[in-house]
């Protein structure tokens, strides 16, 4: 592990993005992580993992005498406006995005950063920084370059920035007096048809109102708007639209706490995190991440041999996803490892089970999909079902992929039951009588094995597992499950114990027994708004509404969470942003807020 280098103080980061391609954006509006050609590719942009070397794997604008950065989205939208102010007064404002808009009958959302600079005020000094890397952090891309061009190998892959700024300028990366807008365009290798500033204002008036219409649809609560909306937009350019996954970070390797080596690749499609996604999306109305999710779901039953699925895939849906190390990386303020791949991919995980029938479920109730489910699906996902049933009471890795030990996790139990339980839902709804009976009396029979083996007379809860007592958080997701109503009294028992042992402060830990890298030292975001939902779903509304703003306080400016926090400085940690704790807030939003009719 290399030595700790502290660069920045906080996951301070915005992400821009077209559901293509992202780059997350520092305060001072430097582009310091996106990757090429899409979300799992090389980080053509770097610097966030790149230690000590911050002007490698990076694209700046550098303002002489700067003293002072703010920034803000243009409302509705992940267009990013950043100010830039010296000590002599002059300014500058940075517009950044990746073009989206629909176009000659598609969605035009090419490998692409349109960035466009405006003096403001004065006579600002500016240095073009633009230097990506290849290879994780190996070299620097080469160069080419004509009069409005400048071409960067990047692997095998080369990007052409065109632009109206200097050249020469831009290569030497010297500083020049900018006195009218400028505009870059780094995108596929091939000339840039048009003229180049009216076609990127185009693309930036068309992008703004796709992003609007798109929040125009949705369905929000009254309070906390904009941090749902936020949420929303994120939570959508985590999904690769090519094939509907929906990959559960930006990153890879921003550690869960400083120098723990939990340094994990999360630019992958969980199939347990993507169904949280796609639930908390189609409570605001946002179908289409739904459809194309479904049809991600799709291929990848396809694809799965007698119903066997694993716990995560690539974008593409490859399944292997080897994982190994960027040794040319030094890691988040230089806390390495960088990981690239992830091994839980060999891992058994049996609640992926029941997060793909309950999505799927509802294209067979929901007449407002342009594709609804039909009998041949059904015939496919009783194979998945067939596999919840059989894996129900075996060992696996449970959620939080132990990569040492297995048992069988009651959370994978309960969410084979809800497999089993929708199914008989589906089958009703198909009039397949002898199917849903069939399918409810399997789902009465894992009922009754939890009940015998997962709950505790002695400490008098649920446990963790069938083989130990010990608690962990996910034993509160057993009412969002529809398995216990909130004031069955094991539940309650349960939420008791739980609050009891993992609780800190306003926070919760996922659990707090050693792991395979010891105990765990900060809290994991998502379960601090699985207590929010019980205390809210237990009658204990107020202390509910104080922990969602508690949490809320912890957001980035830019309005999102990373995965993990710690809980006595509240300093984020972990992969960003995270859409686990990004659903936390729509979800905990939507339970908490005022209803519509108090104001209309």
């Amino acid at each position: 592990m290399a030595g700790v280098v502290e660069i920045g103080s906080s996951l301070e980061l915005s992400p821009i993005g077209n559901c293509q391609v992202s780059a997350l954006v520092d305060e001072t509006g430097g582009f310091v992580w996106g990757c090429i050609p899409r979300v799992d590719g090389d980080p053509a942009f770097c610097a966030l993992l790149n230690g000590d070397r911050q002007d490698q794997g990076v694209w700046r604008f550098e303002l002489e005498g700067q003293v002072s950065a703010t920034q803000h989205y243009v409302r509705n939208t992940p267009i990013l406006v950043t100010r830039l102010e010296a000590e002599d007064g002059s300014a500058l404002e940075i517009t950044d995005f990746a073009p989206r808009f629909e176009g000659s009958g598609r969605m035009y959302r090419p490998v692409a950063f349109i960035r466009i600079i405006r003096p403001i005020a004065g006579a600002p000094r500016v240095r073009v920084r633009l230097a990506p890397m290849h290879g994780y952090g190996a070299g620097e891309a080469t160069t080419t370059n004509g009069t409005n061009h400048v071409r960067y190998r990047i692997g095998d892959e080369t990007l052409r920035l065109s632009t109206d700024a200097p050249v020469g300028y831009v290569l030497e990366g010297r500083s020049y007096r900018v006195e009218s807008d400028q505009h870059f365009f780094l995108g596929p290798d091939e000339p840039f048809v048009g003229n180049l500033r009216s076609e990127l204002r185009r693309m930036e008036a068309n992008t703004r109102k796709y992003w609007q219409h798109w929040v125009r649809g949705l369905h929000i609560p009254l309070e906390w708007q904009e941090e749902v909306i936020r949420s929303a937009i994120t939570l959508k350019l985590c999904q690769h639209e090519e094939t509907g996954a929906i990959v559960a970070a930006l990153t890879t390797s921003v550690p869960e706490a400083p120098g723990s080596e939990r340094n994990w690749d999360y630019r992958y499609c969980w199939i347990r995190d993507s169904y949280y996604t796609v639930q908390a999306l189609n409570r605001l109305g946002a179908l289409d991440v739904l459809e194309k999710y479904l049809a991600y779901l799709r291929n990848i039953i396809d694809q799965a041999r007698g119903g066997q699925i694993q716990p995560l895939y690539s974008v593409m849906g490859e399944a292997e996803l080897h994982e190994s190390f960027a040794p040319h990386l030094h890691g988040y303020r230089g806390m390495g490892p960088v990981r690239v791949g992830n091994a839980a991919y060999k891992q058994v995980q049996y609640d992926c089970y029941g997060q793909i029938v309950m999505p799927t479920a509802q294209a067979f109730f929901d007449t407002r999909l342009l594709r609804m489910a039909d009998e041949t699906d059904f015939e496919h996902l009783e194979e998945v079902g067939e596999a919840a049933w059989a894996k129900h009471d075996k060992p696996d890795a449970g959620l939080w992929e132990f990569r040492t030990r297995q048992e069988v996790h009651t959370y994978s139990a309960v969410m084979c039951w809800a497999a089993c339980d929708r199914l008989a839902n589906v089958a009703l709804q198909l009039d397949k009588d002898d199917r849903a009976a069939l399918w409810k009396e399997r789902a009465e029979a894992i009922r009754a094995k939890i009940e015998a083996n997962a709950w505790s007379e002695e400490g008098q809860h649920y446990g963790a597992s069938f083989e130990s007592d010990y608690l962990d958080a996910s034993l509160l997701q057993m009412v969002e499950l529809r398995y216990l109503k909130p004031d069955d009294e094991r539940f309650l028992k349960t939420f008791a114990a739980v609050e009891r042992d993992l609780r800190r402060g306003d926070h919760m830990l996922r659990y707090a027994a050693e792991d395979d890298f010891g105990a765990p030292e900060t809290a994991f975001n998502v379960c601090t708004f699985w207590l929010i939902e019980a205390l809210y779903l237990t009658g204990r509304s107020q202390e509910a509404r104080q922990l969602f703003c508690a949490m809320l306080s912890h957001t980035t400016r830019s309005g999102l969470l990373s995965e993990d926090l710690d809980y006595e400085t509240g300093e984020l940690w972990g992969n960003f942003p995270q859409t686990y704790s990004l659903v936390g807030i729509i979800n905990s939003a939507g339970l908490l807020s005022k209803s519509w009719s108090e104001v209309r």
